[in-house]
């Protein structure tokens, strides 16, 4: 732990995880890495409301505890990337937790900016699985390509550019709209964001996702 972090002193285990990612941006750091690895001015693209000191140093105090590991590609690219440790990777269970939990909660305003990263983990976390068709849908968020697979039980989505029955591609708010407002896709389709494939199998994904946790 480095000196920068304050400590709850307590042997209380919920205390001790705080002690490691209750730092405010610790999680948010955390979301823009939980895709795989990303360069400095990627993750704070995600982030814009934190200033580069900030994120350097939340990013030294994340590598500190084990969460985070900085790896520097060789010549001729020689570009610093982060990318979460296998701790790091296990803390997907708090951020989906916490997404579920805030979706019930007052006072969201889905306005406000929203990263491509965290709508596609907004996606994964909200998916209905148990009811989810064979789908393979490409999204492009803001310019930043996913691709996302369902089938029953099972939600994927891998950061890059596929080849898909279904395309999605918009701002991040926009797609927001679609994939959770009460509009069907038909008209959303029609100014809102742009969608190619067969508008039924696209109904019947974004129908796979809800904001109410239980629906």
């Amino acid at each position: 732990m480095t000196k920068s972090r304050r400590s709850y002193q307590e042997g209380c285990l919920e205390a001790h995880a705080l002690d490691l990612i209750g730092d405010r941006w610790a999680l948010l750091v955390v979301r823009e890495l939980m895709l795989g690895p990303r360069r400095f001015g990627a993750i704070r693209d995600g982030l814009p409301g934190i200033s580069a000191n900030i994120l350097t140093r939340k990013l030294e105090d994340l590598e500190a505890t084990g969460i985070v590991v900085r790896e520097q590609l060789p010549d001729p690219v020689r570009v610093q990337l982060y990318q979460l440790t296998e701790a790091g990777q296990g803390l997907w269970p708090v951020i989906r937790a916490l997404c579920r939990w805030g979706a019930g909660m007052p006072g969201h305003d889905p306005r406000l900016f929203i990263s491509p990263t965290s709508l596609v983990l907004s996606m994964r976390a909200m998916c209905a699985r148990e009811r989810a068709g064979v789908h393979l849908a490409a999204m492009v968020l803001g310019g930043e390509p996913f691709v996302i697979t369902t089938a029953p039980g099972q939600f994927r989505v891998e950061r890059g550019a596929g080849d898909a029955a279904l395309r999605f591609e918009g701002g991040t708010n926009a797609m927001a709209v679609a994939i959770y407002g009460p509009m069907p896709l038909a008209q959303t389709a029609q100014g809102v964001i742009r969608f190619d494939g067969d508008l039924a199998e696209g109904q019947a994904f974004v129908d796979l996702f809800s904001l109410r946790p239980n629906a």
